[in-house]
């Protein structure tokens, strides 16, 4: 399970004298200032038994799901990943923005991957964000064995939080499952077939009833749930209990009760929950969404003076109604008078007075090329090169991608198989149209950055929808659903210089090509805009053999 990190400041003593010409190099990359968080994993294969099969699992230290991290705002974490698997691997850190850095990514169109019995030590910082966060392998469909975890950044003392500490902070990471190993699911998608409907739903790693949470009568707890699975919208709610929402993807919200709540693939929430019923044993419900067939799963939540298990019927959800999600989504507010990882207000970037300077609409669709199921963005279907975009475009390797491969609406014409690559221009403010004209909810995320929410609603969008737009207090995130036959508008700063992923959080489209990369360009060489390359990166296709920078 994930574990804190006490074992992590010891290994950090033994990573120090591993990577210390990295370390010395440091205030090249990020604020000497700052405090250093480092960590040592080791990645392995193990055998776990989520849904009581057994299966080839990825562990962390050991760990399934991985271990937790906590930070605070502008700290430095420097992770040294070791890879003992038998392929290449990469983690990825959803939400974690890595400002002007884009090469720590851990994306395939940012970062080499890391050899089979080889190590990297990630370099990035926490930089102006609180919230909650998760990491998980990009490469490989690995995802769907395990390798993710929690990531907590906490504020800073000196910065305002807008209700009071917690009795205890808890990570809650729900997601379906399949029992069959990635390997296989990986030779599914590669033969043109579909993974069919997820075998169970788990709730960090354990199946019914597999874990607890203690809690103190009259004490108030924080659960910060993401939803790491693969395919399904999952809803979660607590029997005999109500949450309060306080934060969304680093965005403290208004703090809205609910009795349940949706968590689309690859979202985060924190909730509040106050113990403060009977002394029992209640049940923490997920249960998916939007689908025929409906799975469930439990954890617990033990109240330390339990008389045992709580009285009465498990809480029912709600199951394919998508007007009730959409009327609570519509709901979640940001809090414009609560302080951000900075002590202004949140609501004093007026994002909503803000010219946009471009529109880009994107659709996701469906399509058999090459007799092949395959998924598209604009008709185009993602295809990797050899070498990773941005280590490319660093050195000026021709061949590999074309900026302009993606048009900036949808397309009529057949989908085709292409390096899609977007390029867009530093410090414009785009909007960006999000069109599914499909039978099924869509999750979109986006690397480095965060964007506001200013419209969703069904049927087709067209200019006249932006009059419903909500250009006040829509919340700011970085993961954001699209119903089925509906659309989904954002309002993004573009002031993140790099190669930056854009992609479908549902597995298996996201594996079969529904992405692209956003490259945010600027003529400027200067730090202030964007790093160099780390002298520690590893290089990889046309780029191997070539040197980072000077030591």
């Amino acid at each position: 399970m994930a574990g804190g990190n006490a074992g992590a400041a010891a290994d950090g003593r033994v990573l120090f004298s591993l990577v210390g010409v990295v370390v010395v190099l440091l205030p090249l990359l990020v604020a000497g200032e700052d405090p250093y968080r480092f960590f040592t994993w080791t990645v392995t294969y193990g055998d776990i038994y989520p849904l009581g099969v057994k299966q080839q699992g990825i562990l962390i230290n050991n760990q399934f799901p991985g271990p937790q991290i906590e930070a605070v705002t502008n700290d430095n974490l420097i992770i040294n990943v070791f890879n003992k698997l038998n392929e290449p691997f990469l983690l990825s850190w959803s939400g974690l923005q890595q400002r002007r850095n884009s090469f720590e990514d851990g994306v395939a169109g940012t970062t080499c991957p890391i050899p089979p019995g080889a190590n990297f030590t990630y370099i990035m910082q926490a930089k102006d964000q609180i919230g909650t966060y998760y990491y998980f392998p990009s490469l490989a469909f690995h995802k769907a064995a395990g390798g993710f975890g929690g990531i907590r950044v906490l504020s800073r003392p000196q910065i305002p939080v807008p209700f009071p500490p917690p009795a205890a902070d808890y990570t809650l990471l729900i997601g379906d499952w399949y029992k069959a190993n990635h390997t296989a699911l990986r030779y599914m998608l590669d033969s043109g077939k579909a993974l069919g409907f997820p075998d169970g739903l788990l709730i960090n790693g354990r199946g019914p009833n597999g874990y607890t949470f203690t809690v103190q009568p009259g004490m108030t707890y924080r659960f910060r749930i993401t939803n790491v699975g693969l395919a399904t919208s999952l809803n979660i709610r607590f029997q005999g209990h109500t949450m309060k929402l306080v934060e969304v993807e680093g965005s403290h919200t208004m703090q809205t009760t609910y009795s349940s709540l949706d968590v689309h693939l690859g979202q985060s929430y924190s909730v509040l929950l106050t113990a403060d019923q009977p002394g029992f044993d209640y049940a923490i419900v997920a249960s998916t969404r939007f689908t025929t067939k409906i799975l469930s799963t439990t954890a617990v939540l033990h109240y330390a003076n339990s008389a045992g298990k709580a009285p009465g019927p498990l809480p029912g959800g709600p199951t394919i109604q998508i007007d009730w999600s959409l009327n609570q989504a519509r709901s979640v507010r940001w809090n414009l008078t609560a302080s951000g990882p900075r002590p202004n207000p949140q609501g004093s970037y007026h994002y909503g007075m803000v010219p946009v300077t471009r529109t880009i609409r994107l659709a996701n669709s469906a399509a058999i090329i090459n007799g092949k199921q395959r998924y598209a963005v604009n008709g185009v279907s993602y295809v990797s090169p050899d070498t990773p975009l941005k280590v490319a475009d660093y050195y000026k390797i021709g061949g590999v991608f074309s900026v302009g491969t993606i048009a900036d609406n949808p397309s009529s014409g057949a989908a085709y198989l292409q390096t899609s690559v977007m390029g867009v221009n530093y410090r414009d403010y785009v909007e960006v149209v999000f069109e599914n004209n499909e039978d099924e909810v869509q999750s979109w995320h986006i690397d480095g950055y965060a964007f506001w929410v200013v419209g969703m609603d069904g049927g087709k969008w067209s200019p006249a929808s932006r009059q419903g737009y909500n250009l006040r207090d829509g919340v700011s995130r970085y993961t954001v659903q699209v119903y089925p036959r509906s659309w989904t508008a954002i309002y993004m700063p573009l002031d993140n210089v790099g190669m930056w992923n854009v992609r479908s959080e549902s597995w298996a489209r996201q594996y079969l090509g529904q992405q692209f990369y956003l490259r945010v360009w600027t003529p400027s060489t200067s730090l202030r805009d964007e790093y160099p390359i780390p002298k520690n990166a590893l290089l990889c296709g046309r780029a191997a053999g070539r040197r980072t920078r000077p030591l």
